[in-house]
């Protein structure tokens, strides 16, 4: 898999150029998401909270959480502690001023910090959670070895991601706005220009459906399973440790 990066001309190193991305876009990001996504992922984001609850966790952990909204989403369980980690200063910043004002700082905790590198000891998690997050990974095997690491045995694993619908006219139409549309958004709405360009490419390039499946399971998940959602531009996975 070709790893691609935010800038093409710059030396640094793919984590680094994807923290200085988001820390630049951070005060756009909620409200392009919106707008890109025509509100869809919020929907997403309910079916992840869903099978979360179904696992009843009492802690959770909320990978590439940027400004929250899949952690403050998971508030809704009765999980007794949340914690959102990101590598983006500015894309946490938001976040906790939004947990302030939803009144969730007690139960939410937002952390800085490496996907692939944590700071939690061994089978810290009941339930660990990444939307639109794991493409970013600098070696995505390396992050998922990471998560494996730190989920507790029995513990629900739940990946949002971009993925590719696989049906006609779903896949031109999907082509055509990702490649045209989105990046003409992005690059009028957005202080960085090739953000939102980065984010297609990205998408395009990234493993999906039995793909990713297959990682997983080779990493060692088990009960791996995969949702499609909405003619398949989206896909939740579903996992468990041994």
């Amino acid at each position: 898999m070709a790893k691609v990066k935010p800038y093409k001309d710059s030396d640094l190193g793919k984590k680094e150029q994807v923290t200085q991305m988001f820390d630049t876009i951070s005060g756009d990001y909620d409200g392009l998401n919106r707008v890109i996504s025509f509100g869809i992922d919020i929907k997403w984001r309910k079916k992840v909270v869903a099978i979360v609850k179904e696992a009843q966790p009492k802690t959770i952990l909320d990978i590439a959480t940027g400004t929250g909204d899949l952690a403050i989403n998971l508030a809704e369980t009765n999980a007794e502690k949340i914690v959102g980690l990101d590598i983006s200063r500015g894309m946490l910043d938001i976040g906790k001023e939004k947990i302030k004002k939803k009144n969730l700082s007690a139960k939410i905790e937002m952390i800085l910090g490496d996907s692939e590198n944590m700071p939690f000891d061994e089978n810290s998690f009941d339930a660990i959670t990444v939307a639109f997050g794991v493409r970013n990974f600098e070696t995505l095997e390396n992050g998922l070895k990471e998560i494996l690491r730190v989920l507790k045995p029995g513990g629900t694993f739940v990946i949002l991601e971009t993925s590719m619908p696989d049906k006609t006219p779903y896949k031109q139409g999907y082509n055509f706005y990702t490649k045209n549309i989105l990046p003409l958004i992005g690059r009028i709405f957005s202080k960085d220009k090739t953000a939102y360009k980065y984010l297609c490419e990205s998408a395009s390039q990234f493993p999906y459906g039995e793909a990713l499946n297959n990682i997983l399971r080779n990493i060692g998940f088990i009960n791996v399973k995969d949702l499609p959602q909405t003619f398949g531009v989206a896909t939740i996975y579903k996992a468990s440790k041994q």
